[in-house]
């Protein structure tokens, strides 16, 4: 299906997703907006979808922009806190959203197989789940790294912690350690470690092009969809 697509956001992500945008034969790439220079969606016209690579402060003007032109959202942005959550799934009653932490193909898999095993594994292996991220990553720990530890704690068992400190004993708990430095696109491992025997599942991104390529298959895949809220598993099957 062939539609009209704007990108929310000027950063890495963003400038990616439009030069992917502009060769693709059934996507009308209608430009990219910054919010920060003042630029709204409503310069670009009308968009089948919008995909958001911005900040999370921009939720309340992609809501109105894509209820007032019935277009699909594509969020790709991390860092959201409840009422922008609550945001979301209003917005999912008018239009088709599809959101994600992470869009590449290889982390969906990791999701899935995570939360086959989690269950077999957690009564006699300790979880833990270690990403990184480049130096000017500003949300910590991650999206993709709380999806993952969601995955584990699919029956809700365990106790969360967010890096370790001080003096006790481990109990029934997914402990996520965040990394920043360099320039790494991103890794993420999640660690059973049981008796006599380590499983470590592990992903590495080699370039941001990955995100910015599954974020288009989502795009082309909500234009198609009634309104709702939609995984990435849904969009990239």
């Amino acid at each position: 299906m062939e539609c009209r697509l704007a990108v929310m956001g000027a950063g890495v992500m963003g400038r990616t997703a439009s030069e992917l945008a502009e060769k693709k034969e059934n996507i009308t790439f209608l430009g990219m907006v910054e919010p920060l220079k003042g630029e709204t969606l409503a310069d670009l016209g009308v968009a089948d979808v919008v995909v958001d690579f911005s900040h999370p402060d921009n939720l309340p003007a992609l809501c109105e922009y894509a209820k007032d032109k019935g277009c699909a959202v594509v969020i790709a942005t991390t860092g959201h806190g409840r009422e922008e959550l609550a945001m979301i799934d209003r917005l999912s009653e008018s239009v088709p959203v599809v959101m994600s932490a992470n869009f590449s193909v290889g982390i969906s898999i990791v999701k899935n197989i995570v939360a086959q095993i989690a269950p077999i594994l957690k009564d006699d292996f300790d979880i833990e789940i270690i990403e990184k991220h480049h130096r000017r990553k500003l949300d910590a720990p991650s999206g993709t790294a709380l999806a993952l530890a969601a995955a584990a704690d699919r029956g809700k068992d365990c106790e969360w912690m967010y890096g370790r400190k001080g003096e006790s004993r481990r109990g029934q708990e997914i402990c996520i350690h965040a990394v920043r430095g360099g320039t790494i696109v991103g890794e993420h491992t999640v660690l059973f470690a049981g008796e006599d025997e380590i499983i470590e599942i592990r992903h590495s991104a080699a370039s941001r092009r990955i995100f910015a390529v599954g974020a288009l298959k989502a795009a082309l895949f909500a234009v198609s969809m009634p309104p709702g809220f939609y995984s990435v598993e849904d969009a990239l099957k």
